[in-house]
């Protein structure tokens, strides 16, 4: 008997003991903590708040569920960068220099519910940068530098709540720019710079409740693009330059409770202009230019009006007003401007049968002399005015509405089929956007020599004569995008010098309109953007020596001549992705000593031969070479990039080796991740160069099988057997290793490059 017992106590205690052995480990790996932060355990938070951390620490206990960073010098998110904790439920990276997030940065965060990247310098955000954040709630993006949102950026984010974009640079909205957003309920877009939403720029939101729009640069009121969000309950859209707003807008909420227009110029409102809101509660109008308002007829149910800061005017017209506001019980306060025996009276105060009507004659001239010291108003967009108009008003076609203010008028949208004529001789801003004229005739904009930008984008336009913009010498920016255009001569952009911007993305052109351009001497930025060009000759940039950005992305490019580019000397930027090349256009490039941006993702490259970017070697600063097919790099294919080179995007390829880049020691960012990288000895260079950097690239092992998924850069037992791993391990000695490790940053200065003191983990 005493034998099964001995066995049966042994099995028991042994299982004990090993717990008992590991709890010590087990506990100081909860307990582990990073210097430079202040872990609490018990409630899994770490801070490491305003330490000049370059890039997320080490050892972050991997139970941790909230984690703040705010206030580090992290300037990018690499790929990855949270992988070691996973259980993250907050994350705050608030007031960090973020510049950069890469593709698949949050990856692994399944259980996210916060994410706060505020206060940053962010300018876009990649198409898989949000990817893995499927539990996310709510999504802080407010006080970056957001110039644009890319269709699908936010697709990944079905869980999401509340998205703020609030106080960045935004300017249009494309349509579907938050595809996927199906739970989102309130949208902070304010303290942007927003004039133009795409039809389709709210789709795809049906649970929508808050939309927040104020303090844009909205002229007119986009009700078909509003009405999208059909289950909006509030929309904030004060502090927008509007001016009228009727039926005509197409505003059709129905179930809109409060609407705010305060803080805007509103100088008119159609009764109907909410009529398609049944159930609109409060509306907001404060702070704009009313002096009176017709009865509201739709919003039955409509409980709140605010009008204070209006310059109402408490005459005979104003008495349809008052008997509405009784009868339909609506609450209102706002306080009469004149005439002067009721300035100052509370709006709700007053009765129908205070405000005289016609009967009193002297009654009748005091008050139009009053009216006449306050001096002529703007005129509103909205109904034809009868010739019994009292106020004086600038010219304006009838259809448009003209700002004198802001000195922008507008005519978007309004059916037109010919370039209208009439504006204020001091128009500085013109829109005439999603009208019909099939040509722009000769010396359309008479008068309009003080005229700056000119908007004709989705026009049909095919044509534009000789002398279309004669006339127009301080014009700067033209945009002719989304029209029909194959060609421009040269008479027809003749009469412009000062342009500098010319948007001609999304039409019918064959080749580049080189001869136009030598009409354009100020010419700075050339958008040609998703047209059929299928090749740069001789010529075509020739006379554009003021031309700094030339953007041809979405083409058919399979060739880029000699020569080609030659006459652009200054030029900066040049994008050249999405095209059909084959090979880098080296030859062209010569003749390019101030490119600092050359973008070529996208093309079929396949292989990058020897001295490729030698022409811009010494002034390139930024090479995008992601989704190229890429299958083979030869080792001189970047010679002669040496330390201006700060970014490298080689993601997405098919590229199996890699050699060292030693001579790009100023790297701020690499991109090697979605490559299908062979961890054998022919990779060792790359694993070498990659250890000395302090930077995180993305690179994994696709093979050999035992080697699959690991990093190249933290691969060491793969690298092991090779020839010259002993005598490259015997020469780090202790003392020499704190230098090897100094050598790649020494003398480094700005960028992710100054990870300080902690090696980077990829």
């Amino acid at each position: 008997m005493e034998g099964p017992r001995s066995s049966t106590h042994v099995s028991l205690v042994l299982p004990l003991l090993v717990l008992l052995l590991l709890a010590p480990a087990r506990q100081a790996a909860a307990q582990r903590c990073p210097q430079a932060c202040i872990c609490d355990n018990s409630r899994r938070h770490v801070a490491c708040r305003h330490q000049n951390l370059t890039e997320v620490p080490d050892a972050i206990p991997e139970l941790t569920q909230r984690l703040d960073l705010q206030g580090n010098l992290l300037k990018v998110i690499p790929a990855a960068a949270f992988q070691g904790v996973p259980h993250l439920t907050h994350l705050d990276l608030r007031h960090c220099q973020v510049e950069l997030v890469a593709e698949g940065a949050f990856r692994g965060l399944g259980r996210l519910l916060l994410l706060n990247l505020a206060s940053n310098h962010l300018r876009e955000l990649p198409q898989e940068a949000l990817d893995g954040l499927g539990s996310l709630r709510r999504l802080e993006l407010e006080g970056n530098a957001l110039e644009e949102l890319r269709p699908g950026t936010f697709g990944a984010l079905g869980a999401l709540a509340t998205l703020n974009l609030a106080h960045n640079a935004l300017v249009y909205l494309p349509a579907m720019a938050f595809q996927g957003l199906l739970r989102v309920r309130w949208l902070r877009l304010s303290h942007n710079a927003l004039s133009v939403l795409a039809p389709e720029a709210l789709a795809g939101l049906p649970a929508l409740r808050r939309l927040s729009l104020h303090h844009n640069e909205l002229q007119a009121l986009p009700g078909p693009v509003l009405s999208q969000a059909r289950g909006l309950a509030r929309l904030e859209l004060g502090h927008n330059p509007l001016t009228y707003a009727g039926e005509e807008d197409g505003l059709a909420l129905p179930g809109l409770r409060e609407l705010l227009l305060d803080g805007g110029a509103l100088q008119a409102l159609g009764p109907r202009a909410f009529a398609h809101c049944p159930r609109l509660h409060t509306l907001d109008l404060r702070g704009n230019q009313l002096d009176t308002l017709p009865p509201l007829q739709g919003p039955g149910q409509l409980r709140r009006l605010r009008l204070q800061g209006n310059p109402l005017w408490c005459g005979c017209q104003a008495r349809p007003l008052l008997e509405w506001l009784a009868r339909a019980r609506v609450r209102s306060d706002g306080a009469c401007q004149g005439p002067r025996r009721l300035r100052g009276e509370a709006l709700d105060a007053l009765r129908p049968w205070d405000l005289r009507c016609p009967g009193d004659a002297a009654q009748e001239e005091e008050e139009l002399e009053e009216r006449a010291v306050a001096g002529p108003r703007a005129p509103p967009r909205g109904p034809p005015r009868g010739p019994g108009e009292e106020r004086a008003v600038a010219p304006c076609p009838r259809a448009c509405v003209c700002v004198p203010e802001s000195r922008h008028s507008s005519c978007e949208g309004c059916g037109l089929q010919a370039v209208p004529r009439g504006f204020p001789n001091d128009t500085q801003l013109l829109d005439l956007r999603r009208n019909h004229f099939p040509s722009v005739p000769r010396a359309a904009f008479p008068g309009l020599g003080h005229l700056v930008s000119l908007h004709l984008q989705h026009c049909g336009i095919a044509e534009l004569e000789a002398g279309a913009l004669a006339g127009l010498g301080r014009l700067i920016y033209l945009y002719l995008s989304d029209n029909q255009l194959a060609g421009l001569s040269t008479a027809a952009l003749e009469g412009a010098p000062r342009l500098g911007y010319l948007y001609l993305e999304r039409n019918r052109f064959l080749q580049v309109p080189g001869a136009a351009l030598r009409a354009l001497p100020s010419l700075f930025s050339l958008h040609l953007q998703d047209n059929a060009v299928d090749r740069l000759a001789p010529g075509d940039l020739g006379g554009t020596r003021a031309l700094r950005w030339v953007y041809l992305s979405g083409n058919r490019i399979t060739e880029v001549s000699l020569g080609a580019l030659g006459p652009a000397r200054e030029l900066e930027k040049l994008h050249l992705d999405r095209n059909q090349l084959r090979e880098v256009p080296t030859g062209a490039l010569e003749g390019l000593p101030a490119l600092l941006e050359l973008q070529l993702s996208g093309n079929p490259l396949r292989a990058l031969r020897d001295g490729a970017f030698q022409p811009v070697g010494r002034s390139l600063q930024h090479l995008f070479l992601n989704s190229s097919g890429l299958e083979q790099i030869c080792p001189g294919a970047f010679s002669g990039l040496g330390p201006g080179l700060q970014s490298l995007y080689l993601q997405k390829n098919q590229l199996r080796a890699l050699p060292a880049l030693p001579s790009l020691s100023q790297l701020e960012l690499i991109d090697l991740s979605s490559n299908p990288f062979h961890c054998d000895c022919q990779l060792l260079p790359l694993h070498r160069w990659l250890t000395g950097l302090n930077l995180r690239v993305g690179a994994t092992c696709a093979t050999p099988p035992n080697a699959r998924g690991q990093r190249v850069k933290a691969a060491a037992a793969v690298f092991e057997a090779c020839p010259g791993w002993a005598a490259r391990k015997a020469k780090r000695t202790p003392a020499s290793r704190p230098s090897a490790r100094r050598t790649p940053i020494k003398g480094r200065q700005r960028g992710a490059d100054k990870v300080g003191k902690e090696k980077g983990r990829l």
